[in-house]
């Protein structure tokens, strides 16, 4: 595994687009890992309605970017307090959905400085009830990263206030607020140590002693990096997008996450579709929405269009039966 030294870029943008240009360019026969710290920051997972997610107002006010990343799952906020990790790696198409590989190499750091961390549910990591980590994935061409945030020492006012969480989850974890279920990781130390040593000590758990070996980006390598930063992760149309017209909304927490699925029927045919949430698969969902245009809004024929759908492929564990139900 080779170590990617980001040059402490603090720009979430450069850095969603540093770990995507990683992905799809680097050679495929190594792994590597990543870690980056963002400035304040919303991160918006891949099928989510951003103006939904975010309190705007209370964004602008305070100089709070938004970026959009790759991967599905929930919006996260960042800052300076919270450290990213990325582990890129090739698909072996056993790996996808299997969190616990990822996440063990950082869970066993973690108790070494005395904090009882454990992965819980889908993709979080908790000490008791409050998460200090999420995590997500993306796969494309043979190769995927895992990604996750590490809340050490994050502003928690900004986490409450920037989100607009769901009620659906809250009530689904069963707890009364963002503030309740969230901590950092500092209050847990057995000795206090700053990011930066965090991050350290981070590095060479993973690597467990032995020589950390890195990738060295060329000057091609970060002008391609900024090329992608400009025209995907400071573009409009792909960190907010537009929402379309809809008469029709269905929204419900399934057990891969919740699911807003919004069409608008005219004549009783469906003529254009959008699907968000936070739910984790593999293809792009815009594919599974371009499927939906064209067909009889009613249960027989939304039967035998989705029984042409790999619907795990896009959504993660999810039967014919809610999907029909959530239609």
């Amino acid at each position: 595994m080779l170590f990617i030294d980001n040059q402490n870029i603090t720009d979430p943008a450069r850095n969603l687009a540093l770990e995507e240009y990683a992905l799809k360019n680097f050679p495929i026969e190594n792994d590597y890992l990543l870690f980056y710290i963002n400035g304040p920051s919303i991160i918006i997972g891949r099928n989510q309605n951003t103006a939904e997610e975010i309190n705007q107002e209370y964004v602008e006010q305070n100089g709070i970017q938004v970026v959009r990343r790759l991967s599905g799952g929930g919006a996260v906020y960042h800052d300076l307090g919270n450290l990213n990790f990325s582990f890129i790696t090739k698909d072996d198409g056993q790996s996808f959905h299997n969190y616990r590989k990822f996440t063990e190499p950082v869970v066993k750091a973690l108790h070494k400085l005395g904090v009882a961390a454990e992965l819980t549910g889908r993709n979080d990591i908790q000490v008791g009830e409050r998460k200090i980590s999420g995590n997500a994935q993306f796969a494309t061409k043979g190769r995927m990263f895992t990604h996750g945030t590490l809340l050490f020492d994050s502003q928690m006012e900004h986490v409450a206030s920037a989100l607009k969480v769901n009620p659906e989850k809250i009530k689904s974890k069963g707890v009364k607020s963002v503030r309740s279920r969230v901590a950092n990781i500092t209050e847990f130390l057995r000795e206090p140590m700053t990011i930066e040593q965090f991050k350290q000590y981070l590095l060479e758990s993973i690597f467990e002693g032995s020589d950390i070996h890195r990738y060295e980006l060329s000057a091609s390598d970060w002008q391609q990096v900024d090329k992608l930063t400009n025209e995907r992760y400071r573009n409009w149309d792909w960190n907010y997008g537009k929402s379309p017209a809809f008469n029709v909304q269905h929204v419900k927490r399934l057990g891969t996450g919740t699911f807003d699925v919004r069409l608008y029927v005219e004549g009783g045919i469906i003529r254009t579709a959008a699907i968000y949430g936070d739910f984790f698969g593999q293809g792009d969902v815009r594919e599974v929405e371009e499927k939906l245009i064209g067909v009889r809004y009613d249960r027989t024929a939304l039967a035998a269009v989705s029984a042409q759908i790999d619907l795990p492929h896009y959504f993660g564990p999810i039967t014919s039966a809610e999907w029909l139900e959530l239609l």
